[in-house]
């Protein structure tokens, strides 16, 4: 086997730029926006796009201010619950990507990035070498940049140092004593290895330099005293380095993370857009940060600084802080009507929304849940979540409307044997051939037509129309038309929970049994 220590001393000067994208995380900061099963990353918080189809459209262009690279499309990372919605909104945003890797338990971003690493190199240990090493270029969903143009920029600035073995992070420079970020110092300035390009702005062509340390999350005073030393920048979280430098590295500093990483790869299948590893060897992994496991500990990491209007979106404040404003400083989303109130931030998604004489407050209104705080205390918002998953409730793990590979569902109503769901089913898209324990459906068609099988029978269901499903019937809804489906489902029965569902057919690669095997429950979600 071809190891990656056969790549790593040789540079590449007609390298390969490959986006990892890490979208993973629960974004709990941001509740009741942000849920479990939908979290941050895939919302909308920061413009008409979400925070990874803005990411991911970030790296259109970036190739107009490489010299000798190409850029390959972006790897994407995600938990196995999000893998539908993150192949769901590349494909909208019309983003063709490598794969989406399916982390089955969140083991940090070290583990993470050795995953990415070992697939770009075309490497476990039961496969040959038969590819280039590539430039990783880590990225995480989340972040919000104001300056496309120059974040590029500065990113093909990292691309030498990274040919020469360099493991590039590029640092952001402060505007304000934050303590909400981790810093890092400079040491000595690193001379430019070629010529800047002309399009290359005066601000960024800074020199890049050595990394004296990594700091913590300061406390103000501290904060402020790194503001006037200007050698501190704010820890951003991006990356550039060669796959096989990367690994290099963490075989000498976290050899457990990378015995991990390849053996749940060396194990892995596809299926659909997606790639599985092996579950329980990546749970084997320690959980660990890059910072902690490889950026503190190598002689050969390298800082570039950044400013690029740079945000992590990690709170509502933040949020208010990067938004349009009206007159008054206040950001505005929905049916909202405010009556001398200034600087806050309202969001109304169901409801109108008003105020009077308010100041300074996050107000978000969603089908099921309201959140108001100050705005200087939006930390709290955790403690909320903690408390919701303490008294077993599910308001933070996803909203009363649920997306699903074929569309989505609304529960609009619950009652303790009946509930009732406005469903949508994309054009050209059918639910599982699925059977139910413990209920029967009622089906009404509001728009569009479907297609129903119901035990032995297959028939369509037009526009005003319903169908009833008794409660042990083998059954299946499917959308033919070129339009969405749109209808109300009717559930009565002793138990009404996701969980009542065994799956035989599928078109969506989740779990399935034979329509003669015992009847013990599925837990996987409709």
């Amino acid at each position: 086997m071809v190891t990656w220590r056969q790549y790593s001393n040789t540079p590449n000067y007609h390298s390969m730029i490959l986006p990892v994208i890490l979208a993973g995380g629960s974004g709990s900061r941001l509740w009741p926006l942000s849920r479990e099963l939908y979290p941050k990353q895939f919302l909308n918080i920061a413009g008409e796009q979400s925070m990874l189809q803005q990411t991911l459209q970030r790296l259109q262009g970036l190739e107009d201010y490489l010299t000798d690279s190409k850029c390959a499309a972006p790897f994407i990372i995600c938990n196995e619950e999000h893998r539908f919605i993150a192949a769901e909104q590349a494909r909208s945003a019309n983003i063709q990507h490598s794969g989406i890797l399916l982390e089955p338990v969140g083991r940090n971003t070290a583990p993470a990035i050795a995953l990415a690493a070992l697939q770009a190199l075309g490497k476990s240990t039961n496969n040959e070498q038969d590819a280039s090493d590539p430039i990783l270029l880590v990225l995480a969903a989340d972040h919000h940049i104001a300056n496309t143009s120059e974040f590029q920029q500065v990113i093909s600035r990292g691309v030498d140092y990274a040919k020469q073995g360099k493991l590039v992070t590029f640092g952001i420079t402060p505007n304000a004593p934050e303590t909400g970020y981790g810093y890092i110092k400079q040491g000595e300035p690193l001379s430019p290895l070629v010529q800047a390009d002309s399009r290359i702005t005066e601000q960024s062509t800074h020199h890049a330099y050595t990394i004296d340390c990594f700091v913590e999350k300061p406390d103000k005073a501290t904060a402020e005293e790194y503001i006037r030393s200007e050698q501190y920048l704010w820890n951003s979280g991006m990356f550039m380095f060669k796959a096989s430098r990367y690994l290099e590295e963490l075989s000498q500093h976290h050899p457990e993370i990378l015995a991990a990483c390849q053996l749940a790869l060396s194990k892995q299948n596809t299926d659909l857009d997606f790639i599985r590893i092996d579950a329980e060897a990546f749970k084997n992994s320690p959980s660990d940060s890059i910072d902690y496991a490889v950026m503190e500990k190598t002689s050969h990491a390298t800082v570039i600084p950044m400013d690029v209007g740079w945000n992590d979106i990690g709170s509502w404040s933040a949020i208010w802080d990067v938004s349009d404003k009206d007159e008054h400083n206040n950001v505005i989303e929905g049916d909202v009507l405010t009556v001398d109130s200034q600087h806050n931030y309202i969001h109304a998604e169901n409801k109108l929304v008003a105020t009077v004489g308010v100041d300074n407050l996050i107000i978000v209104e969603t089908k099921d849940a309201i959140l108001v705080a100050n705005k200087d205390k939006v930390q709290g918002v955790k403690s909320i979540v903690s408390q919701l998953n303490q008294a077993g409730r599910t308001e933070h793990i996803h909203h009363r409307e649920v997306f699903r590979p074929w569309g989505k569902y609304d529960v609009v109503d619950l009652g303790k044997r009946d509930k009732v769901k406005r469903i949508t089913v994309k054009a050209g898209h059918k639910l599982s051939l699925q059977m139910h324990h413990h209920r029967a459906e009622h089906w009404v068609v509001v728009a569009g037509t479907a297609k129903v099988i119901n035990n032995e029978k297959t028939y369509l269901v037009e526009e005003d129309q319903s169908t009833y499903i008794p409660l042990g019937h083998i059954h299946s809804l499917e959308n033919p038309g070129d339009s969405p489906l749109e209808m109300i489902e009717v559930q009565t029965g002793s138990h009404l929970s996701e969980d009542d569902i065994i799956r035989y057919q599928d078109s969506y690669g989740r779990d399935v049994r034979n329509q003669q095997a015992s009847s013990s429950q599925n837990n996987k979600s409709k």
